[in-house]
């Protein structure tokens, strides 16, 4: 057996895994850059949206590390609090 990224190396050199990989990556990519861009236009640092989401700071660097590593999907409610946190309001779509 070799490490995790041996093995993700291996998988992500057929084509076709490699195509739905980029594409999972970009729809959980496009929703960490929104949360990220809206921070920031706030101006607001992790430790200040935690504190008016009524968490601590660690709670808020996890959500945004696990969006970025795909490890954990978040609940509606998380995230609609993050937006809060924003002064907006979380909307989802199917298209």
């Amino acid at each position: 057996m070799g490490t995790f990224k041996e093995m993700r190396e291996r998988l992500l050199s057929d084509p076709e895994a490699r195509a739905e990989y980029d594409r999972l990556n970009r729809e959980e990519f496009a929703l960490l850059d929104e949360m990220l861009a809206a921070r920031n236009a706030a101006g607001l640092t992790q430790a200040q949206v935690a504190e008016r989401m009524g968490t601590k700071a660690p709670a808020v660097t996890r959500l945004e590390r696990s969006l970025a590593s795909g490890q954990h999907s978040p609940s509606l409610d998380t995230l609609r609090k993050y937006a809060a946190a924003l002064g907006k309001r979380l909307e989802v779509h199917l298209v």
